[in-house]
């Protein structure tokens, strides 16, 4: 189906994750981000407006962007799988009797080519809300311009803590747990066997790499500065043998690598090479197996812990799990075409049930105040792909949905998820 296609119909179909958009090419785009924002301001408003945009009494409008073309085109199964769970919704009667007409368009993860897309969708679509829109870049095009409308702009497919800012940005509200979640996560952990640990933490000069700096700080408070020695890199280094060897010149019981893309690899690799014993945490956006845990060498990654929020469909172990068995049979019936053990549709089965649970809670109130409203609304809400025990829960002073996270180490072939379920720190 092409985006013309997609937008043109009613729902075909029913993160980065923390980690669904490498840093590196977020840096980049993240600077015409900004002139786009400013570009996408001047634009004028609508000449009038509905009293409740994108909804009649027989259909909710909802609009997204993606990237079905360009770097991370990959990425764009997310909104098809989307669409397939919302078909799925209509042809069981659809909400408070309204079908859900599910518009997305491609935007080759260009911000320019988002704020165009979204200007589409809320002033010529008459969309009531945005739904998963891809990428950090791309959603910082847009974020200043949807919440000076008010325009819900839920459950976004991003990296980064500062999606969570419910005082800038209240009508913006992200899905997976960010960096600052999973650090907070890893020095807990750390701090069951060994309460003074010391830490390194090799992060990303960006916001995402900053994140884990916070998380520490998060946890250890006025301890960070004796405990913690933390050190950036830039996208562009070739290597980052040097800047590990300064991190670990001094004894350390863990090593938190905060990095994207190839640095995953890269920071497994030499501090094996360096022969570091203590634990070693990446971040979820570098636990592929495939993608980074085998380019390092399953010799060196085997120990490597991470963290994890929701269930691999891929994973053997999970093949008699009832959340998985629902999810294939809905693949099977409702998204033929897509490939059942890419996570990345199950996250987007996951998080269409999680909107469409938003809008039920709404009691046939679709305004956009009254969907935000139930969007800041959840309570302990469970979902068949998130991991037993791990609950959404969301306030108007609270948009990190997802504060729960599982410790999973690599045994050289596979994840292995163990131990209790941590919360993260109230920020």
């Amino acid at each position: 189906m092409s985006p013309q296609d997609s937008a043109s119909s009613p729902a075909c179909a029913d993160e980065a994750p923390s980690g669904l958009v490498s840093g590196g090419r977020r840096s980049v785009l993240c600077s015409a981000a900004a002139s786009a924002v400013g570009a996408l301001l001047m634009l004028p408003r609508p000449a009038s407006a509905q009293a409740l945009p994108g909804v009649s009494a027989t259909e909710i409008r909802i609009g997204n962007t993606t990237s079905l073309s360009g770097p991370v085109s990959a990425l764009g199964t997310i909104a098809r799988a989307q669409a397939a769970f919302f078909k799925m919704v209509n042809d069981q009667g659809g909400v408070a009797g309204r079908k859900i007409t599910f518009l997305f368009y491609d935007d080759g993860f260009n911000p320019a080519k988002t704020a165009e897309m979204a200007r589409k969708l809320i002033e010529q679509d008459e969309v009531a809300l945005l739904f998963g829109n891809l990428g950090t870049g791309p959603n910082s095009a847009i974020v200043k311009y949807v919440n000076q409308l008010g325009v819900p702009h839920l459950f976004l497919s991003v990296n980064g803590d500062k999606w969570t800012d419910y005082k800038n940005n209240p009508w913006s509200m992200p899905f997976a747990p960010s960096g600052r979640v999973e650090c907070q996560v890893a020095i807990k952990h750390m701090q069951q066997t060994k309460p003074d640990a010391k830490f390194a933490i090799l992060y990303q000069n960006d916001d995402f790499g900053r994140d884990y700096v916070a998380g520490a700080k998060d946890v250890l408070g006025a301890r960070y500065d004796s405990l913690v020695k933390a050190i950036s890199y830039e996208v562009t280094e070739a290597t980052l043998d040097s800047t590990l060897i300064q991190l670990l010149a001094n004894p350390v019981d863990a090593l938190i690598s905060g990095v994207t893309g190839k640095f995953g690899a890269m920071s497994i690799r030499k501090a094996s090479e360096a022969g570091f014993k203590g634990n070693h945490y990446i971040a979820t956006g570098v636990s592929s197996v495939q993608g980074v845990l085998i380019p390092a060498g399953a010799d060196r990654a085997t120990g490597v812990l991470s963290t994890v929020y929701a269930k691999d469909p891929s994973d053997p172990g999970l093949v008699d799990d009832p959340g998985i068995k629902g999810y294939k049979a809905f693949m099977a019936k409702w998204f033929p075409e897509g490939n059942p053990d890419d996570f990345y549709n199950a996250y987007g089965y996951m998080t269409a049930m999680v909107m469409t649970r938003v809008l039920q809670q709404c009691n046939g109130d679709f305004s956009r105040r009254s969907i935000m409203a139930q969007a800041n609304n959840l309570k302990d809400l469970e979902n068949p792909i998130l991991l037993p025990g791990i609950r959404l829960n969301t306030s108007p002073t609270d948009h990190r949905p997802l504060k729960q996270m599982q410790m999973q180490r690599f045994d050289g072939k596979r994840w292995v998820r163990f131990g209790p379920i941590f919360e993260g720190s109230n920020v």
